[in-house]
């Protein structure tokens, strides 16, 4: 096959998918946090789309190793926030973790705290309109809440903080994305 870009142009519809394009919607744990889930989603500037790992059984069979595909796994998932003077999401994280293990108790303070969350990758075209790709987390809890560095020093600055959460799997969806109107769920 001769080199020819025209026809890889041709192939990168809209220009490709951009990093820099997506949204990420945190629901939280209870009703408190809907009314600040669009204000959440301004303030997480660096996330990422999950991935999963297949595992692998193997099998000696008279000296051979056969490989049989094993259980599914996914690792967990980190957004990184900038961090307002009213601590909004941080505080609300914090609260949603001592809700899961008090801090001096030892004990849990709510029977439900795994919620689902949303991160959509968004369209040059459409916007959060038509994003290009959805994906839900099942059952998410934040497992690890970073520290925020202070600094005399560290002057034109804005603090920030990293969240990570465990989940038991994702959901991915592209119905509503205009470069794949045959798109199917993955499930």
């Amino acid at each position: 096959m001769a080199f020819n870009i025209q026809t890889f142009k041709n192939n990168m519809t809209h220009d490709g998918a951009r990093p820099n394009l997506f949204k990420v919607m945190l629901t939280g744990e209870d009703n408190a946090w809907s009314q600040a889930v669009e204000k959440d989603s301004l303030t997480i500037r660096a996330s990422s789309l999950p991935g999963s790992t297949l595992g692998t059984v193997v099998v000696p069979y008279f000296g051979r190793e056969v490989k049989f595909a094993g259980n599914r796994t996914f690792a967990d998932w980190t957004v990184t926030v900038i961090n307002d003077e009213h601590f909004s999401l941080r505080g609300r994280l914090e609260d949603w973790m001592h809700n899961i293990n008090r801090h001096t108790a030892n004990v849990r303070g709510k029977a439900k705290y795994a919620v689902d969350a949303t991160v959509l990758q968004l369209s040059k075209q459409g916007g959060s309109v038509n994003p290009l790709r959805t994906y839900t987390f099942k059952n998410m809890f934040p497992i690890d809440l970073s520290e925020i560095t202070l600094d005399w020093g560290d002057n034109d600055s804005i603090e920030e903080f990293t969240c990570t959460f465990a989940y038991d799997y994702w959901i991915a969806d592209s119905s509503g994305s205009p470069a794949t109107p045959a798109a199917k769920t993955i499930n």
